[in-house]
């Protein structure tokens, strides 16, 4: 064998060995980032359960609540979506859905609506949106307390009529210069508590016809 082939297969060797260790490398370090993400994006999902879904209504773990429900128009979810039931002593003590409103001033707003077995309202957060920066922003809790108001209210202390902003002759504040996101989540908040009262025994895992709270 000619001192150039040995050459020419020491260096395919070499390539080879630098290939499987870079594989390798590229593969860990996948495997660790992912890994990461995934921590992150739990304890983000956790502390928004967290936020609509007081301490006190529940001794389980909520993202171990987590039940698929069928598609629910009333809440902009066109497929199968993913709620979580909150237990206190092994009974289901409230639920928290995922509802988009779409019809925000600059498109789908995101929410989590909190509700009670009771139907009262526990809380309510936006997830995402894409409103006007310093005007319907104002629907963010760290931007403001508006998204607070929602707490405690349902549709046996809140008439019908009265689920609307202010302009609209409802009792719900609406932002100066933005109407239009104020509107889009009151009306998605009110939808939420219409869509639990409809289908209450399934969220709350009971048989039909069970009225307790």
């Amino acid at each position: 064998m000619s001192e150039l082939t040995r050459s020419i297969r020491r260096g395919a060797v070499g390539l080879g060995l630098f290939a499987m260790v870079t594989a390798g490398v590229v593969g860990v370090t996948h495997s660790l980032t992912a890994g990461r993400i995934q921590d992150n994006r739990l304890a983000s999902q956790y502390q928004a359960l967290g936020q609509v879904m007081p301490a006190e209504l529940h001794d389980n773990d909520l993202l171990d609540g987590a039940v698929t429900l069928p598609a629910a128009e009333a809440l902009g979810q066109p497929g199968p979506f993913t709620a979580w039931r909150a237990r206190h002593e092994r009974q289901v003590s409230a639920v928290i859905l995922p509802v988009v409103a779409p019809n925000g001033y600059s498109g789908d707003i995101a929410l989590l609506v909190g509700i009670a077995a009771d139907g009262t309202l526990t809380g309510v957060r936006v997830l995402s949106h894409r409103e006007t920066p310093g005007l319907g922003d104002k629907i963010e809790a760290r931007k403001a307390d508006w998204i607070e108001q929602f707490n405690g209210l349902s549709l046996d202390n809140t008439p019908t009529r009265e689920w609307a902003v202010r302009p609209d002759g409802g009792t719900f504040d609406a932002f100066t210069g933005a109407t239009i996101t104020p509107r889009a989540v009151v009306g998605a908040v009110r939808r939420s508590l219409e869509y639990f009262t409809a289908n209450r025994a399934m969220l709350l895992d009971r048989p039909e016809g069970d009225a307790s709270p």
